[in-house]
């Protein structure tokens, strides 16, 4: 995708997703909400990022420099407790002590480097622990204490608290607030929309069921895993593009659970109602309206991205249906704006969801491109869907997006033998010829299971008039490997014997260009008439030799005072185990002509002339051959 998030596209599978880690949270490491240790729901939380050319920064919800355990960006599990309007430990409240904050002013003279970082610090965590307990005339009171930069942090804090809103005092508050910080010279639109969008995809995932947020962070890595191994590339970029987006998951995660445990639901995740929902959308519409121009296209591109990949990532955890329920809305809502807002890569991040199988996701995209009026190409993506068998994801691109072109993944499915997907396309409901053409396919990459399966489903008169052209494409796909067309002629798949050995026949004798050497040569050696009749004239040899060899041969063991049994067994047993080892209900040209034989040797008059012995299947003939042998030995063969 072009968008930031995406961690690689079909048409280019070595580019690894480092932009939006690199450009827009490198320089910008991001912030989330925390505590400090007064108050259990302020309690400061982070994950490392990378910043500057190292990773390992965190990302908390200060508004200081950027530098580990002193910035907003920054933080640790040593932090102080912060002179702030919180218990006192007591069970009391205490009115914050702005006298530090307005003595730091960031450009004030005489501050020494590191005071000026400690105080920058304090700021930021004063003004996170505000935002958090939903203080915002503490907020609003320390924003003239900030410069450009924190101003741009803080509009980050604000933007993302919106998420767990849960009252129209509370949307006032929050609305207030970024209005001020915009006002006072906040102006990092981008990184504010981007981060949102992709704690937003987070927040909407993990209401999607109960489960603890620990569980969410450890099923997040192992679906990462897989999809980074589900992918080519260079194996260091892939380790260092898990690395970043597993930090900025976590660090989503961890701002949930902040909100989680200051809500009182202890680890799990908080549930929205469709007012509460209503609320958090309205105030990001209000973000909108306030940026502006000042978020472009591109922007709105990536923006969408961002809150489409964790789902993706999520997507094994997400209830069935979960699109059509409350806790999806908010995605709906927040998708829906960015589109209207100039997103151009719906298409892009439906194929990507189709393909990860991120059957919720791709059900919420249809209905914005329906409700938009954009295209998004469901065949492609039901060919993504069954590449990687995702079975409920192909259901709801059939059911709902009208995807109807099942021949390519069909075929695609035959070739690479998986049985699940090709059972799925045939229950829907195949045409003929793609049913014969899936066939053909499983029958060139010698997946004999696949085309055991769809034999019985093509129509008899479709495989009549193309017999020959199935045959010929078969051998000229197959890469070496004949086994597929082998199985197609010992299943005799003409249902009539003649017919099956005349197809192979005339493909043996035609000189088409369109015949591949080795397939020619293969039939020619085992399928052609020629083959047949030169396996009666090894039998007639054969049975020459063997009555030599009693007749006359000087074994010690005198072969003729043997009994009949025993003798036939001598002669024959080898040719029938050949014979009943070739699978199908039809013997090669060359193993029929040596067993016709045999079996007209053996008959003791059964047949009046050679043409009924010719006539006989497999089973009569090796039944002849059978009666003539011992029972201890054909019970070995059982």
């Amino acid at each position: 995708m072009e968008g930031e998030m995406v961690l690689m596209d079909e048409d280019n599978k070595g580019e690894i997703v480092r932009e939006a880690l690199q450009d827009t949270l490198r320089t910008h490491s991001g912030t989330c909400l925390g505590k400090t240790e007064d108050s259990p729901a302020t309690n400061s939380v982070c994950s490392e990022m990378e910043s500057g050319d190292e990773l390992g920064c965190r990302i908390n919800a200060g508004v200081g420099s950027g530098e580990r355990g002193e910035s907003s960006n920054g933080c640790s599990s040593g932090e102080r407790n912060i002179p702030s309007k919180f218990s006192d430990g007591s069970g009391h409240r205490k009115m914050v002590n702005l006298t530090t904050l307005e003595d730091s002013d960031l450009g004030r003279q005489g501050k020494t480097g590191e005071d000026s970082k400690r105080n920058k610090a304090e700021l930021g965590r004063t003004f996170q622990t505000a935002v958090s307990s939903h203080d915002w005339a503490l907020a609003e009171s320390l924003i003239p204490l900030a410069d450009t930069q924190r101003l741009n942090d803080a509009l980050c804090i604000a933007l993302d608290s919106i998420w767990f809103l849960s009252t129209q005092q509370e949307l006032a508050g929050v609305t207030r607030l970024i209005e001020k910080l915009i006002r006072m010279g906040a102006r990092d639109f981008t990184r504010a929309a981007l981060r949102t969008s992709f704690l937003a995809s987070c927040v909407s995932a993990c209401r999607s069921r109960t489960m603890s947020l620990a569980d969410t962070v450890t099923l997040m890595a192992q679906r990462l895993r897989e999809r980074l191994q589900e992918c080519n590339g260079d194996e260091v970029l892939k380790a260092e593009a898990a690395a970043k987006v597993q930090r900025f998951t976590e660090w989503a995660l961890k701002c949930i659970g902040s909100h989680s445990r200051g809500q009182g639901s202890g680890d799990r995740v908080m549930h929205s109602s469709a007012i509460e929902i209503q609320l958090q959308l309205s105030a990001f519409k209000t973000f909108l309206d306030l940026a502006g121009d000042q978020l472009t296209g591109k922007d709105f591109t990536e923006a969408f991205d961002a809150a489409c990949f964790p789902l993706t990532l999520f997507s094994s955890a997400i209830d069935p249906g979960w699109a059509s329920g409350i806790a999806a809305s908010a995605m709906q809502g927040l998708l829906g704006m960015l589109v209207e807002g100039g997103a151009d890569n719906v298409n892009q991040c439906f194929l990507e969801a189709a393909r990860f199988g991120s059957t919720e996701l791709v059900r919420i995209l249809l209905q914005i491109a329906q409700r938009n009026s954009l295209d998004v190409d469901v065949d492609l993506a039901l060919g993504f869907a069954s590449h990687y068998k995702k079975i409920g994801t192909m259901e709801c691109l059939v059911e709902e997006g009208s995807a109807v072109a099942f021949l390519g993944p069909l075929m695609r499915a035959a070739e690479r033998g998986c049985l699940q997907v090709v059972q799925w396309f045939v229950e829907r409901g195949c045409r003929d010829m793609e049913l014969c053409l899936a066939l053909t396919a499983a029958a060139s990459s010698s997946k004999v299971e696949i085309a055991n399966y769809l034999l019985p489903h093509v129509p008899q008169h479709v495989l009549s008039t193309l017999s020959v052209e199935i045959i010929k494409a078969a051998g000229e796909r197959s890469g070496g490997s004949l086994k597929g067309v082998a199985f197609l002629l010992q299943a005799d798949f003409l249902s009539n014997p003649e017919a099956t050995y005349q197809t192979a026949n005339i493909i043996a004798k035609s000189e088409d260009e369109a015949v591949t050497s080795e397939l020619r040569t293969f039939l020619q050696e085992y399928w052609s008439e020629e083959a047949f009749l030169r396996g009666r004239q090894f039998g007639q040899n054969h049975y020459l030799n063997v009555v030599r060899v009693i007749m006359r041969g000087m074994s010690p063991l005198f072969l003729q005072d043997l009994p009949n049994q025993l003798q036939v067994a001598i002669a024959y047993l080898p040719l029938y185990k050949e014979c009943t080892d070739a699978s199908g209900v039809l013997l090669s040209q060359w193993l029929r002509g040596q067993l016709v034989e045999a079996a007209w040797r053996l008959s003791s008059g059964i047949f009046r002339s050679q043409e009924q012995v010719l006539i006989c299947s497999k089973e009569d003939l090796l039944g002849i051959l059978e009666s003539n042998l011992p029972s201890f030995l054909l019970s070995n063969f059982c």
